[in-house]
């Protein structure tokens, strides 16, 4: 009996050749060493331990059993530290090629691996040492939902459970890293929270204290967005650049708004423009477009729309619409 050679064994040798000799454009999509890219999943990975550390008393490690949770967070941190100094020194060297004439983010001259292998390791030192300033900042984020949220039984609710925290967390760690001039990777960071939560927050954002947002789904703050203490946003916000048709000419430009202390912009809102000032204890009402300042303590609001009502059946209805 003959047996009969389908399709795909017929053809998937021939078709794969093909894919392969694709590979050979030379495009940016045609890298094939993976090793000089930072490695996505342990970044996401190290995010994960990253939370761990900030809360330690609040996730629980699977893997290891232990009498003292400091002795635990030691292992914990150490790991990080390794894995953190590898996924940096990796992305300062694809940073510091020779395409792009010796030069990182920094300005410095990285011709040399051990100067890259010293610079990773100071970054991720500095890094550290700015966790405790990271959890000050959470300390009075978690204050702010807890305060400005009813629905909110207990604090342990807010840390285990709220997107719009989650979110927070992330970039506050992230915005480090930006700051210490890493490339790639706080983006990969707060891309991994925008995933889990829906909440799209820039690491090059720069947000003070007391920050609170309110469900969360679909806000976007943009990298040159200022935020000033206590304020507070609900869901759909938009945060965002006037226009981007200047492309690559509008890089490292104040690009997105500033809001100052004690404001609070309600669901739907986009505020655009990296002129735009929202002045301090400013309410700006849901679905409101804005894309000049608004001077302090300033109610803005769309006027009510018309509602209509009609009765009928279906059909009539649909009718009258047309």
């Amino acid at each position: 009996m003959e047996v009969r050679m389908s399709k795909i064994e017929n053809e998937i040798q021939g078709v794969i050749d093909g894919i392969l000799i694709d590979y050979d454009n030379e495009r940016d999509i045609d890298k094939l060493d993976a090793l000089c890219e930072p490695d996505k999943k342990m970044i996401t990975n190290t995010v994960d331990q990253l939370i761990r550390v900030v809360y330690p008393g609040y996730f629980k490690d699977r893997t290891n059993r232990y009498y003292d949770i400091k002795n635990c967070m030691t292992v914990v941190m150490e790991d990080v530290a390794f894995r953190l100094n590898r996924q940096i020194n990796i992305a300062l060297r694809k940073e510091c090629d020779s395409e792009n004439s010796g030069k990182c983010r920094c300005g410095s001259i990285c011709a040399r691996q051990a100067d890259l292998d010293v610079m990773s390791e100071t970054i991720t030192i500095d890094f550290f040492k700015r966790i405790p300033e990271v959890r000050d900042y959470l300390e009075t984020d978690l204050e702010a939902f807890f305060d400005g949220d009813p629905a909110a039984e207990s604090l342990d609710e807010i840390i285990l459970a709220y997107p719009g925290f989650y979110a927070i967390t992330v970039y506050r760690l992230a915005h480090v890293l930006y700051e210490l001039k890493v490339p790639v990777i706080p983006r990969i960071m707060t891309e991994y929270a925008h995933g889990q939560t829906g909440i799209d927050i820039n690491p090059g954002a720069t947000i003070d204290k007391y920050f609170f947002i309110d469900h969360g789904t679909g806000i976007v703050i943009g990298e040159t967005t200022n935020i000033g203490k206590h304020v507070k946003i609900y869901q759909g916000v938009t945060l965002g650049a006037l226009s981007t048709r200047g492309g690559r000419k509008l890089q490292n430009k104040k690009r997105h708004p500033t809001i100052e202390d004690n404001v609070t912009i309600y669901s739907g809102a986009s505020i655009l423009g990296g002129e735009t000032v929202i002045g301090h204890d400013t309410v700006i009402g849901g679905n409101v477009f804005i894309t000049s300042s608004i001077d302090p303590e300033t109610r803005v609001s769309v006027k009510n729309q018309e509602l209509r009502f009609d009765s009928g059946s279906v059909e009539e209805i649909e009718a009258n619409f047309n």
